[in-house]
């Protein structure tokens, strides 16, 4: 499978400890056309509630800046270095804090902190309150992927294959796990889940591996997928999302490789179906949703993997990970154009422009409001009518 055009920039390599973008390795690669919007007869309307500027964009590196929802608070950095807090009701800011340092990867929030990384490898994290800096943790790489939480622990997943675990009071380092990373792989890492007792994350030689969080021992791990292929490029296979725990069973795609279903008791392989994603998962209805790497939609049923529908009216329009709004699936794409689709069929229900600038941060959804982050740095609340 070759490269599209709309991955050049994702992709890295490794070589003597060089790193590399592919923008220049593919260059002659055509860019795929993003697929024309139809028209359709809208059955649900978005309403805004309200916008907040960061006060910059997010640059235009691929990084994996995305906001974060703590309690009644919404959480967002931009390229440049400002970290804002607003009211998640009325958007209205509550402080900003400008690090003068460039943010890569973003933004964590929950336990009183909010946690990104720097273009230095450091992990940062302050105050959710007031803004003000708790600790840093000078990571071996970039963090380019969103801390993750549980009532002690902050995980971060760093792009030279290290998984790390840090005290959240002090960010002292409890434990490191550090994986084999191919030489080629998408610029990006998954994000873990952690819960109370094991950490689950996703890596660059397309395994699936559940951690001990006390000392970060493997409890167990499974391959999602096998490289294959003659080229490094075509035995790319990359887990670069976070895997959904949904109906007690683990979800998780691979670039290049399938999505699976995972039993996070023991590791063993519950179902698997063949799929190429760099995407996350949304769970909701009895299915599991998926973007495919040429932005089509899919539907699976969680329990028994059938096709329940599959949607490719959005095809290479960069669409972000899937997320459930009330009876509704919810994406946003590379022009700034948020769309929604039933959860039943997949057949369109409404649209909405969101800016002239495009979406590639994940919609979030509380209480039935979506918040979305756009390109320019504006933070935007929505309410499904």
């Amino acid at each position: 499978m070759k490269a599209t055009g709309k991955l050049k920039s994702l992709l890295a390599v490794a070589v003597m400890g060089a790193s590399l973008t592919g923008c220049g390795m593919f260059s002659s690669e055509q860019t795929r056309q993003p697929a024309e919007l139809v028209s359709f007869e809208q059955e649900q309307t978005l309403q805004k509630l309200w916008s907040l500027s960061l006060g910059g964009d997010l640059g235009e590196k691929h990084h994996q800046l995305v906001a974060s929802i703590s309690n009644d608070r919404i959480f967002a950095a931009s390229a440049e270095g400002t970290v804002v807090a607003a009211d998640l009701a009325t958007g209205e800011a509550l402080w900003r804090r400008d690090i003068e340092e460039e943010i890569i990867g973003g933004v964590g929030a929950g336990n009183g902190l909010v946690v990104f990384s720097t273009l230095s490898g450091e992990v940062v994290a302050l105050s959710a309150d007031d803004g003000s800096e708790r600790w840093r943790h000078q990571a071996s790489s970039e963090v380019v992927s969103q801390p993750q939480m549980n009532a002690d622990l902050l995980v971060v997943q760093q792009l030279d294959g290290k998984l790390t675990a840090l005290e959240q009071d002090s960010g002292k380092l409890r434990w490191s796990y550090d994986s084999q990373i191919p030489r080629l792989s998408l610029r990006g890492t998954a994000a873990p889940v952690v819960a109370a007792d094991i950490t689950l994350a996703g890596f660059a030689n397309g395994k699936l591996i559940a951690l001990e969080n006390r000392r970060g021992r493997p409890v167990w791990e499974q391959r999602i997928t096998l490289a294959e292929g003659r080229s490094e490029l075509e035995r790319i296979i990359d887990i670069d999302a976070r895997p959904l725990v949904y109906n007690r069973l683990v979800y998780v795609a691979g670039y290049q490789g399938r999505l699976a279903a995972v039993n996070p008791a023991n590791g063993q392989l519950v179902w698997a179906q063949d799929l190429s994603s760099y995407r996350g998962l949304a769970g909701g209805f009895g299915n599991v949703y998926a973007v495919s790497a040429d932005d089509s939609l899919l539907a699976y049923d969680a329990r028994t993997s059938a096709s329940v529908w599959r949607q490719d009216g959005l095809t290479y329009r960069r669409l972000t990970t899937p997320a459930v709004l009330g009876n509704s699936l919810a994406v946003a794409d590379g022009e700034g154009y948020l769309h929604l689709l039933s959860q039943i069929d997949g057949h369109f229900t409404g649209r909405y422009k969101l800016a002239s600038a495009g979406v590639q941060s994940d919609l979030l959804v509380k209480d039935d409001v979506l918040y979305a982050l756009s390109d320019d740095g504006r933070l935007t609340a929505l309410k499904l009518q």
